[in-house]
Order: structure tokens, then sequence, then C-alpha cells
């Protein structure tokens, strides 16, 4: 059953393995500890982005002397906790490591807005990692993006509206495929067992996106 404190040499590992992608799961095995234990390590140590072995350690050993579990900033460990959860969920679904971090600190701020200049100051990352994650969360549908004409500037928006615009970007680039396919088993003609196949594949598409979009329509009061 793996357990215990993490050593300097567990926490190396845990660095490690943040700067290689990996999730907390595989951390955790390769650590020989459990996932909710590297979660709440990275979690209350800078994050994802901000996790350095050596000041975790220290700030581990000082808290130990002093007696106090809680580091000086005590009200944003939970938040930082289900911070780096919800990245790895995102992570796990498919989503660059990047743009879930960009996604999970517009989710989590208190009005749902960031500028560029916040996100990378805030998430400690270049200006150019930044851009590539907005212009795909923009072009997913998850965030909007607004103009600040009084600043010149750009602001990233997440309400609870980019859950339904998700959804229907999501619809429309599935509608596309299933179409692009019938046309194919078209111009192969009836007789062919691949327009056959394609035939099949893109009624189905079409089947599920009509049903997803009916009950994103249906839902979608229970967003506002």
């Amino acid at each position: 059953m793996p357990g215990g404190r993490l050593t300097q040499q567990d926490r190396e590992r845990v660095a490690a393995g943040l700067a290689a992608g990996l999730s907390y799961a595989e951390i955790a095995r390769r650590v020989d500890r459990s996932t909710s234990t590297i979660s709440r390590e990275v979690g209350r140590n800078g994050g994802p982005g901000g996790y350095r072995p050596q000041e975790a350690h220290h700030a581990t050993v000082q808290r130990a002397r002093r007696g106090t579990p809680a580091p000086p900033r005590a009200v944003e460990r939970p938040v930082g906790a289900v911070e780096s959860e919800i990245i790895e969920l995102a992570v796990g679904s498919g989503m660059p490591r990047m743009t879930a971090r960009v996604h999970v600190d517009l989710l989590l701020s208190e009005d749902g807005r960031r500028t560029a200049a916040e996100l990378t100051r805030r998430l400690k990352v270049s200006p150019a990692s930044v851009s590539v994650a907005v212009n795909s969360l923009v072009q997913h549908g998850y965030v909007r993006r607004e103009r600040d004409p009084q600043r010149r500037r750009d602001v990233y928006v997440v309400d609870d509206e980019a859950w339904y615009h998700s959804i229907a970007i999501s619809a429309r680039q599935t509608l596309a495929s299933a179409r692009s396919a019938r046309a194919a088993a078209e111009t192969l003609g009836p007789d062919s067992p691949v327009a056959q196949r394609l035939a099949r594949a893109g009624t189905f598409l079409e089947r599920v996106v009509e049903d997803m979009q009916q009950s994103a329509d249906r839902w979608r009061s229970l967003l506002t």
C-alpha cells in the first residue's frame, strides 16, 4: 500500500513527471504514492506550471517544524487541488495540457475573464503558449474573445453559454464529416462495399448529431 511522506527524491520525480506531461496517476505510480497525494502536493506548491521540488520540500519541512499543516495562503489550497483535478480530467479527455490550464484558470476566475497578459503572469508561461491555447478554446467555443476599447487589448471570457456553443460547434464539425462520408459513398456507387460502409457511418453520425443538438437546445435554459 503506497504511503509515507514524500522525500526530496520523490519531489524531483514529481517535477520530472510534470515536465514530461504525465498524468497525476502515472506520476503517483512512479513514486509509489496515491494520486490524491500527488494532486495535493502539486496544488499546494505552485500548481503544475509553478511546481519547484526544492522549494516544495523546504516548505513542507518548515511547516512540519512549526506544526502548522497549512501554508500561509491556506485559503487557496482547495482551489489549487480542484484546479489540478479538473486539468487532469481535461487532459485525459484529449485536451492539450496548456489549453486545459488556460481553460481551467478562466473557469475558476471570479468573473470568468482574463487578459492574455494576466494568463501569462498567472500560469508563468510564454505569451505564445497562451495565444495558442486561447485560439484553440475560441475555435471550439469554450471561450469568446472581447475587445477592451479603452486599453486596446483582447479579453477572454468564459460563461455558462460557452458550454452550449461548444456543443453546437462540435455538432457542426461532426455533421460536416457525416455529409462528406455520404457524398463519397454516392461517388463510389451503391454496389461498392466501401460506399456502403461510408453511407452507414454518415447516416449514423447525422442521427447522433441531430439528437445531440436537439438535446442541447432543449436544456439550454438551464444555463441562464
